[in-house]
């Protein structure tokens, strides 16, 4: 029998990940070589492991510089409409491999790697997760930035360089700790600051009315400082730009004329202007109205289109002066997206620059900004929505407060005008809020200030369109859109799954990576015994490799023959993490009842992050934890049934676990999870989805058939005739014998002995005021695991199963998304031009 091979020998036989040509192959090492002499003559004298990360980060690096400078002087000739990406979060993780696959270098680096006695995988795993994101909205925006690149478009994320991302996640005697996320102490090699085009932002002051207009005085001032990071197409040599700004407080801050004598104090304050960019808030689907994320919403903007204005007056196109003065064709040159209302200023930003500074008329200012700018909206829940209240505005932005309330006058005039008389209108319609206090809607605001606004799957357009902004729909129904989301193909599936990408190619070739529809060619080969065959050997290789990780980092031992079911995504009580729970412990008591059946083994691997102020949302953690804790340790229970809680899950772990996963929970109540993007990662790698009609699931069942998705639960208007008539969860625990033993065993402190009282908030929340209805949905739940369970007793038809819904993930692609936003939103057309690489002369 010859020897199994070594991870190395297996990454080079995949020919999806560029071929390793001998020249590039000795150029690498002497560049590698050149980085990491330079590295050690600097500091030491003997090289460690992240020395060795750093010389190849730099050795990449050195390839994208080219292809960057050229993009950029390439949009600068063309002058092509330019889309400005807006978001609070970029949730990237690590960038080194995704930078070697998009290069078309990673076969090449792992060969000069291997020459040199070292080992790829280990370097990769040194980098820092840049996790400037709390999970959907800021791994979208991130997804959004390949595909953009890869289709050619000229588009720019902007945001924020958080210091500290999202906190590292500890699990301490089962409850989740918060720890710094200090990711660039090392120093990041893949941003570059700017200086030269740091921008000045104003907050605070009044308002003087002169008679040349308002003028907005005695304001601070804390500079922005860009930092740029660039995004690689997919093999296109396009480079577009990230641009992230850190606050930087003036050199003269806290020392002007009036504050004379404590120069100390004065540089320490320098500390309260840059503790703008210090940190993410690590709040998901929930508003917080705190100042400082107010400060942190307006200085990304501010900075933002001072920018994207600069940008446009000194673009060479169709001008013989060296700047443009009319702002006519603004819109034909310039796109900006909202991610959602964290960026909502840009409305009352923009109209402030073009009515205040550049002195257009009002009329001609908002219709400029209308067709400028459009919105997505994330989420239907209310507690998500921003409302700010006015005193903020007053006291931080007092002139955006003034156009904002402008911007209304003239709303509800219109609306006045249409519906005489309709009060209740009006008062549903308005940007603000009458109340204590009283508030801003930003995402009126939005509404009322784009051309486009859209939802980010079919169901939750349609319930956007029919309940959150109903009245707006009928007003403008032409500007209420869907845009599915979808997620990049490089990272989620070559990247991160090379050996399932790598059959693919065989049968397919490899075209599906930039046009993923192409993956329906692989219902030709359902019933090939041989393919078949290797889709379930990729899924067993994959699960082998995640349960020697498990065991390496987390010394637990898991059954790589269970299925490995998994629910990863932040801890919230709509995503229903606990009826997840529900039936783990009455698949335990079932073990329990009758031991000596033959029950098929699972592993329940749950991770996600809880925000730090959410108190049922840790302990929901807590209670996974405790349940984890008697199941695995029941003699009786043996490796049938495990559960795993995913410590600190982020982007990097994502990349292992989602190729591992046999079994993908997707289980929100119907009509409260806007799209999910962490369901098609699952899909495209080999998984079957367990899951409610919600968000993309549905569209993911038309696309698969749903008979290959274990489909279960009330349909939102099962949801909403229960709302009607009154959820009464007690109804369920009478008449449900299990659902009553599982809820006794956790009231009594079964799974918490020491403190029998533990889950009290819990059970007193599920019995209650549970507005996601859990058990509502357990019997369906309960019944569907049962059948999943049948079915892998089957591995054919299970595998069959499988190859369906990889076939039927095309759909799923960002690149198919953003070509949507592209053609129904931006006006543009992506293209499919290579730019001439660095090393080619230019036409």
């Amino acid at each position: 029998m010859s020897k199994p091979l070594t991870d190395q020998e297996k990454r080079k036989q995949i020919s999806v990940r560029g071929i390793a040509g001998l020249g590039d192959v000795s150029e690498i090492k002497k560049s590698f070589n050149r980085h990491l002499h330079f590295t050690l003559v600097k500091d030491r004298n003997v090289a460690t492991p992240r020395d060795y990360y750093f010389a190849l980060a730099h050795t990449v690096r050195d390839h994208l510089v080219g292809r960057w400078i050229r993009t950029q002087q390439y949009y600068y000739e063309k002058d092509p409409k330019r889309i400005h990406y807006l978001s609070l979060e970029f949730y990237m993780g690590r960038t080194l491999q995704n930078t070697m696959i998009n290069l078309g270098l990673q076969n090449a680096c792992d060969e000069a790697i291997y020459q040199l006695g070292l080992d790829l995988e280990e370097l990769e795993e040194i980098e820092e997760d840049a996790g400037l994101g709390n999970g959907g909205l800021g791994r979208l925006a991130a997804c959004f930035l390949d595909s953009m690149a890869t289709l050619g478009l000229a588009a720019y994320g902007y945001g924020i360089r958080y210091e500290f991302g999202i906190f590292n996640q500890r699990i301490t005697s089962g409850w989740q700790v918060e720890e710094a996320d200090d990711w660039l102490r090392y120093g990041n090699p893949w941003e570059k600051a700017r200086p030269e085009y740091m921008l000045p932002v104003h907050f605070y002051g009044r308002v003087e009315h002169t008679e040349k207009g308002p003028k907005w005085v005695d304001t601070q001032v804390v500079l922005a400082m860009p930092y740029d990071t660039p995004v690689p197409g997919y093999k296109n040599n396009t480079v577009n730009t990230m641009r992230l700004w850190s606050a930087k407080a003036p050199n003269d801050f806290n020392l002007q004329e009036f504050n004379v004598g404590d120069y100390i104090q004065a540089v320490l304050d320098r500390n309260l202007a840059e503790n703008i960019s210090r940190v993410l808030y690590p709040n998901d689907n929930f508003f917080e109205g705190k100042e400082l994320r107010l400060k942190q919403e307006y200085f990304v903007v501010a900075a933002t289109l001072q920018d994207i204005i600069r940008r446009f007056k000194s673009s060479k196109f169709g001008c013989r002066d060296p700047v443009r003065t009319s702002f006519d064709t603004f819109p034909d040159k310039v796109a900006i997206q909202l991610n959602d209302t964290h960026p909502a200023l840009a409305i009352p930003e923009l109209m402030r620059v073009l009515v205040d500074i550049e002195k257009l008329d009002w009329e001609k200012a908002w219709d400029i900004t209308t067709q400028t700018c459009a919105y997505t909206n994330h989420t239907v829940l209310p507690e998500a929505l921003e409302r700010w209240p006015v005193y903020m505005f007053e006291k931080l932005l007092p002139r955006h407060l003034e156009i904002i309330y402008e911007i209304n006058r003239r709303h509800l005039d219109r609306i006045a005008a249409m519906y005489p008389g309709d009060v209740d209108r009006l008062r549903r319609m308005s940007l603000v809020e009458e109340g204590d206090p009283k508030r801003i809607n930003m995402a009126h605001l939005c509404v009322v200030g784009s051309h486009a606004v859209n939802g980010v799957a079919r169901i939750h357009s349609e319930i956007v369109k029919n309940t959150v902004f109903k009245d707006f729909y009928e007003i403008e129904p032409e500007k209420f859109q869907n845009k599915t989301n979808g997620i990049t193909p490089r990272r989620w599936l070559l990247l991160c799954n090379p050996g399932l990408a790598d059959i693919i190619a065989e049968k397919i070739g490899e075209g599906f990576l930039t046009d993923l529809y192409q993956l329906k060619k692989l219902l030709d080969f359902i019933n090939d015994e041989a393919f078949i065959r290797d889709v379930a050997k990729v899924k067993q290789e994959n699960k082998q490799k995640f349960a020697a990780y498990l065991e390496k980092e987390y010394k637990v031992k898991i059954n790589p023959e269970s299925i490995f079911d998994i629910q990863v995504k932040r801890i919230h009580e709509y995503k229903r993490q606990l009826l997840n729970c529900l039936h783990i412990i009455t698949y335990y008591n079932r073990i329990k009842k009758e031991p000596n059946k033959n029950f098929v083994p699972r592993t329940i691997m749950i991770g996600g992050k809880a925000a730090p102020g959410y108190h049922m949302a840790k302990l929901i953690i807590k209670l996974i934890t405790s349940v984890g804790e008697v199941v695995n340790n029941d003699p009786v229970v043996g490796d049938r049934l495990k559960v795993i809680f995913l410590e600190n899950y982020r982007v990097s772990l994502a990349e292992k676990v989602i190729p591992a996963a046999d079994l993908s929970e997707q289980i929100s109540t119907a009509g409260t999870e806007a799209s999910g993007t962490g369901n098609m990662k699952f899909m495209l790698n080999g998984a079957l989805t367990i899951g409610t009609m919600d968000g993309a699931n549905v569209e993911m069942a038309e696309e698969a058939g749903e008979e290959n998705l274990f489909i279960f639960g009330m349909r939102v208007e099962d949801v909403e005739a229960m709302d009607k008539k009154g959820y009464d969860a007690r109804e369920y625990y009478d008449r449900l014998p299990e659902l009553k033993q599982v809820m006794d065993q956790i009231r009594t402190g079964y799974f918490s002995p020491k403190e029998p009282e533990l889950f009290k908030d819990l059970v007193n929340m599920l019995m209650n005021h549970d507005r996601f209805k859990v058990f509502a949905d357990y019997e369906a739940y309960i019944s569907c695991q049962e059948k999943v369970n049948e079915l892998y007793k089957n591995p054919k038809e299970w595998t069959k199963k499988v190859i369906r819904n990889i076939a039927g993930s095309g759909k799923f692609s960002s690149d198919r998304t953003i070509t949507e936003y592209a053609r129904e939103i931006w006006g543009v057309e992506p293209s499919d031009v290579k730019i001439p690489p660095p090393n080619e002369p230019r036409d």
